[in-house]
């Protein structure tokens, strides 16, 4: 049987961003999410005879912060074609996007290896209206419209990825700059962000591209690599019971619940959707004091705020890592970081919201940043510890305390709970120390046989005396 280490994996992302403008694309209709079916809508989104498209600013602004973000090139002219496709979801039965010349080209974004720094490229990004979604219900399909017309950017990477981790870390890296520079939320529970994996295989030292299959409309990462991994498999084994087989480029729908893949269609070519200039939205020029404008004031990103985590703050590379995933936790964590007695804490304070209060976040069903603690509370438990105030056993008592009240300071859990001041008074100590001594007889001979356990046994049991 042949290994994995004989097939060479080629995986190219199509990656679709929802732009959080506050209208759509084309169109003056809200672009909110959890309406009411139907609700953000105009005649322009919904295809009415006589509609005109009037493109959106922001979006266009947001488009060209990506591009600056991933070293690509901005088109200074570019322009919007019409794609055709008849789907129930599809208002004009056409979708405005940028097929033959799109806004941003020929970027690349690098993500972290074990032992390596990859650079994915990115052949082209450009902007598109979304469709609407369908609900099913039990006896028919509805069309709900609030989605058509929302800005979308679909990020077009090269045929680089070699693994389904790989792909995972890439996309993973495309969400965490669409949150670094505001132009999406990225929250991949709304539909927000999608992505859209083309798989084949061939045999190591073969240059030549086998024939894709495209797997569709995949938000999560995890299922991302589920998926990937399940076709390539696929694919390996269909060669190797037959090496002349030829697989037919085809375009499947992953089954998160059944975790199974199903064919849909035979994969279409650009022919079959009928790609045509749009004729009612003239060349979009773009100039250069608009480029330099926005230069000037993107933001540091994540991948230099992780450098920075891990060269200035000292923290490991995983604390950093986690941190950094999200710009929503990292700038908790610095928010956090201000309100502990310095940036020597970095280490602790990292320690302490990724494992003890993530943990406890995960026990209750929750994500950390859900609990509603505010950053000034965590700061604040970090220097009770740092000043000796409590103890790190102590610290974890009221870390619990938190999580179930979170709108209360540590410093107002202490005061109304004594047993969490630490006891420092010999005359208190000491009788306690003398009872455990006179209890535990045995423990005492041990230890002076040389058995250390038995000091760390008869410790507890003046720290269980204590309640910590």
């Amino acid at each position: 049987m042949t290994s994995l280490k004989d097939w060479d994996v080629v995986i190219g992302l199509e990656i679709h961003v929802q732009l959080n403008t506050h209208t759509k694309l084309f169109s003056p209709a809200p672009n909110t999410f959890g309406e009411n079916p139907n609700q953000n809508i105009s005649t322009i989104c919904t295809g009415q005879p006589g509609s005109l498209p009037l493109l959106n600013e922001a979006a266009v602004e947001k488009a060209v912060q990506f591009g600056l973000a991933v070293n690509a090139d901005i088109s200074r002219q570019s322009s919007f074609d019409r794609k055709s496709y008849f789907y129930p979801d599809s208002p004009r039965n056409f979708q405005i996007t940028q097929f033959f010349h799109p806004i941003v080209k020929n970027g690349y974004v690098e993500i972290s290896l074990e032992d390596s720094v990859k650079k994915v490229e990115i052949t082209a990004a450009h902007l598109e209206d979304d469709a609407g979604t369908l609900k099913h219900f039990s006896s028919f399909t509805g069309v709900d419209d609030n989605r058509a017309g929302a800005p979308l950017m679909e990020i077009i990477s090269a045929p680089c990825l070699k693994s389904a981790s790989e792909a995972a870390l890439y996309a993973k890296e495309i969400k965490s700059i669409f949150q670094y520079i505001g132009a999406s939320d990225a929250n991949m529970d709304q539909g927000q962000l999608r992505m859209d994996a083309n798989i084949s295989v061939r045999p190591q030292g073969e240059t030549t591209l086998r024939n894709k299959v495209e797997i569709k409309n995949i938000n999560s990462f995890h299922f991302l690599e589920l998926a990937i991994n399940q076709e390539i498999s696929r694919q390996i084994a269909i060669y190797e019971k037959d090496p002349h087989a030829v697989i037919a480029s085809s375009t499947c729908r992953f089954d998160p619940v059944q975790k199974t893949l199903t064919v849909m269609r035979k994969k279409e070519s650009a022919e079959d959707y009928r790609y045509m200039p749009e004729p009612d939205i003239p060349p979009l020029m773009i100039e250069e004091e608009l480029i330099e404008r926005l230069t000037c004031s993107l933001p540091e990103l994540r991948r230099a705020r992780k450098n920075r985590y891990k060269e200035q703050l000292q923290l490991s590379k995983d604390a950093a890592e986690i941190l950094t995933e999200e710009k929503a936790l990292a700038d908790y964590f610095e928010e956090a970081l201000s309100f502990c007695p310095s940036s020597l804490s970095a280490n602790l304070l990292a320690n302490w919201i990724t494992i003890e209060f993530f943990g406890r976040a995960k026990e209750a069903g929750k994500h950390f940043l859900s609990t509603s603690i505010p950053e000034k509370h965590i700061g604040s438990l970090i220097t009770l510890i740092e000043d000796k105030t409590i103890t790190s056993r102590i610290a974890k008592s009221i870390a619990d305390e938190m999580m179930k009240k979170p709108h209360t300071s540590p410093q107002t859990i202490v005061q109304e709970n004594p047993d969490y001041l630490p006891m420092s008074d010999p005359a208190i100590i000491e009788p306690i120390v003398e009872k455990i001594l006179q209890d535990h007889p045995q423990s005492i001979e041990g230890f002076k046989n040389g058995k250390q356990k038995a000091i760390s046994f008869l410790v507890g049991q003046v720290m269980r005396s204590t309640k910590g």
